[in-house]
């Protein structure tokens, strides 16, 4: 796909970006498979939101991803088939496997499992060696740290092995953050690439005890920027943090740091790389989730592309934003390991001529494992493996997570939730990372931690009035579908266990949640006190770890039932982010 810094001028810039993706063959050999032609001089390789899956999983891509307002019908916001037709994928191929829900169950045994770092390193050293020496970059934008049972007991010093061999070059960071200060610095201190972050400063408190520092001066924690020679060219690499760790995960984790998206502060380091450093490009290696990348690509200028994370969103192509400098390319590169972003570019004194993008689906059982990296998994899993592997349960349906709403997987935890505590209702956070698992696999420790494994996992039970209860639907709902991007925080609508309520996404907040009921039918009661069992509070909690809770219910045969619907959508009829 080419996509011309003229064309990408016009009104009618967008339909022109619909060329057909890189087709992938099925066939015995992986020989030519991900063979790209050759473009430009410069190549940067994107991976993002891997959630620690060193292994090849499964994972579904969701089949509600609404978009409210002016970003209804838009990237991200596509499922299904709109998805195809908006990209131009042939239906029951490959590439529909990878990126969207449809026919999932069937795809999945024909297609088999992606990504895996193993297989990822394979690809990527085969990338880079069609670049040449000296060519090609490798970024990873956040959230690789977290996501599995054994970067949980590691505190993600598996990842740091796995992406040291790897080669990353530069990574940006949310999850990494939930580990602490001491175990951050720690195992950056083995990173052998560059943290970056622009956006997070010091506190005023910290400033003045002089905390750590990248720059003491500005008080920016980390060093904002880097900037590489590429096909002897200079190529700045900027980092953007996610910007609202301490709003949306405990403050104890970051209690000298303040985040934000800071795109003044963006704007002032671009015109320094670019007026002072005399780059030929600059790239924004960013965690901001894609809504809030578009917004910001069109308050920034001088950004070429903007390599984007944290929502999951797999986006084939590009999308183009106008801003007072010219166009930036806006990109996601999805999750879990399942894609890995190829950014071709031709660069010319100053400027960006020409790019080629690809999002690949990583095709684990067309990719030989590299024997260096399948040797280091197998290490750092040894003392873990026996027990992860214990069987726990097999599953009669599919278990999923991703969805605006509750995923079947996530119904699971509520219901084992609501049996632990003998509560009316659950809540479970809308986290987007957890693998999926088809039925009649068996359920391992290992997926049981895949779904559950974070820094603060403790389960609780507190007494909450309906209304309460409410103001809280509310507030997620307001966090996913407000129309200003820069209110959005990028997880989905917290799931819920017991109950069950319409929703009007766009509606204004305060008045999208309706017709609230428990299970047994009866109405929810705005005075009316209930018991309600949760996990991963931002407050802290003395329970008993989530995944102990869960494996206890599989154990107990919990893992048949119909699927509940526990909302109903309104004023959404033909939205193309909902797929049937």
């Amino acid at each position: 796909m080419t996509l011309r810094r003229r064309d990408l001028l016009k009104a009618g810039a967008a339909a022109g970006l619909s060329s057909a993706l890189p087709r992938i063959a099925r066939a015995a050999s992986d020989s030519a498979v991900y063979e790209l032609a050759g473009f430009g001089n410069a190549r940067i390789l994107h991976m993002t939101d891997t959630h620690a899956q060193l292994l090849p999983m499964f994972f579904r891509e969701p089949s509600v991803n609404l978009g409210i307002g002016t970003m209804r019908g838009q990237p991200p916001h596509l499922v299904g088939r709109a998805f195809l037709d908006r990209f131009q994928i042939k239906a029951d191929s490959a590439d529909a496997y990878a990126f969207t829900c449809l026919d999932f169950e069937k795809s999945a045994a024909r297609f088999g499992r992606l990504g895996g770092f193993a297989h990822l390193k394979t690809l990527i050293d085969r990338l880079r060696g069609d670049a040449g020496p000296h060519n090609a970059l490798l970024l990873d934008g956040g959230d690789l740290w977290q996501g599995s049972g054994l970067a949980n007991a590691m505190r993600g010093a598996d990842m740091v092995d796995a992406a040291n061999l790897l080669g990353i070059e530069a990574m940006t960071g949310h999850w990494e953050f939930t580990y602490g200060e001491k175990t951050l610095r720690d195992n950056l201190s083995r990173f052998k690439g560059e943290f970056l972050a622009q956006n997070v400063f010091l506190t005023e408190e910290a400033a003045f005890n002089d905390t750590p520092a990248f720059d003491a001066a500005s008080g920016r924690v980390f060093k904002p920027a880097m900037v590489k020679e590429l096909g002897g060219y200079r190529v700045a690499v900027i980092g953007q943090a996610f910007p609202y760790v301490p709003i949306a995960h405990p403050r104890r984790f970051t209690p000298s740091w303040t985040f934000g998206i800071r795109d003044e502060e963006l704007q002032k380091l671009v015109r320094s790389l670019r007026e002072n450093d005399k780059v030929d490009a600059v790239v924004l290696l960013s965690h901001n989730g894609m809504d809030v990348d578009l917004k910001l690509a069109s308050r920034v200028s001088g950004i070429d592309v903007v390599l984007g994370g944290h929502t999951h969103d797999a986006v084939p192509q590009p999308i183009p934003v106008s801003n007072a400098g010219g166009t930036t390319l806006v990109t996601n590169a999805g999750s879990n390991g399942k894609f890995l972003g190829v950014l071709d570019l031709d660069l010319a004194k100053g400027k960006v001529r020409d790019v080629r993008y690809w999002l690949l689906p990583v095709f684990s059982e067309l990719l030989r494992a590299d024997p260096a990296m399948e040797a280091l998994i197998e290490k750092v899993r040894a003392p873990y493996a026996a027990a992860y592997a214990q069987k726990i349960a097999t599953t009669d349906r599919l278990l999923y997570r991703r969805s605006n709403f509750n995923g079947t997987m996530d119904t699971l935890i509520c219901d084992a939730l609501r049996g632990a505590f003998d509560a009316e209702i659950a809540l479970s956070p809308g986290f987007r990372w957890g693998t999926s698992v088809l039925p009649g696999q068996s359920l391992t420790m290992e997926d049981v931690l895949a779904e559950t494994a974070c820094t603060y996992p403790e389960t609780y039970a507190q007494s909450m009035t309906g209304g309460q209860i409410k103001d809280i639907l509310e507030d997620v709902c307001d966090n996913l579908f407000n129309p200003d991007p820069y209110y959005q925080q990028g997880g989905d609508v917290v799931r819920v266990g017991g109950l069950s309520y319409a929703c009007a996404p766009a509606e204004s907040v305060g008045h999208r949640i309706s017709d609230l009921k428990l299970e047994n039918g009866r109405s929810l009661e705005a005075s009316k006190r209930y018991k309600v069992a949760g996990w991963a509070s931002v407050n802290e909690q003395k329970g008993a770890p989530v995944w102990d809770v869960f494996a206890a219910h599989l154990r107990n045969g919990m893992t048949s039932g119909a699927r509940r619907d526990s909302v109903t959508l309104k004023g959404v009829d033909g939205n193309p982010g909902l797929a049937g």
